[in-house]
């Protein structure tokens, strides 16, 4: 947490939610029962390549209870966590990867692939009754969290790394530094 203390990654971070919650408005596609291709995982996970897991994490999970208190879609408390401030943390876990172009693809995957598995378990356990009939709760849960999870993905792919390409010419941040310093030696 002694990140945080750092004004510049503070700010990094703040920007990171506003714009987050921005892009989050703007929905290519609305899931009739929760759930959206947008592009709010896009700062999301850059803050994380750039800062690291913990940072993004925390600011993933900031954002997600923010989205709680705008947008809530609650039945069950349990089901809260699980579907704000956890998916969304899950997003954070993108920082486990290095700040690079191969890194941004696997930490981006990573980081989605755990927001996925968060909405699957919570609509396994809280939302089986959306289920049509005759369907497997799993099976139900897995489709409709990966219909707008994956495309999300790929946006969010793309869209990442050029992103970071583009950030190279700019003053990195000291994540960035110690990590072009260890991959030259």
């Amino acid at each position: 947490m002694d990140a945080f203390r750092d004004t510049r990654v503070l700010t990094e971070a703040a920007l990171a939610i506003a714009l987050a919650f921005v892009l989050g408005l703007i929905k290519v596609f609305q899931m009739p029962f929760g759930g959206s291709i947008s592009f709010e995982m896009i700062p999301l996970i850059l803050l994380a390549l750039r800062q690291g897991p913990v940072v993004g994490m925390v600011t993933g999970a900031t954002y997600g209870l923010l989205n709680l208190a705008i947008d809530p879609f609650v039945v069950h408390p349990v089901q809260v966590l699980f579907d704000y401030p956890l998916a969304f943390g899950a997003l954070g876990l993108a920082g486990l990867f290095g700040p690079t172009v191969r890194g941004a693809v696997f930490g981006t995957g990573v980081a989605v692939f755990a927001r996925l598995v968060c909405h699957f378990v919570s609509g396994v356990v809280f939302f089986a009754f959306y289920a049509p009939k005759g369907w497997n709760p799993y099976l139900y849960s897995a489709a409709y969290n990966a219909a707008y999870l994956v495309p999300s993905l790929v946006i969010a792919l793309v869209i990442v790394v050029a992103l970071l390409k583009a950030l190279e010419g700019s003053q990195p941040s000291p994540r960035q530094v110690r990590y072009r310093r260890s991959a030259t030696l």
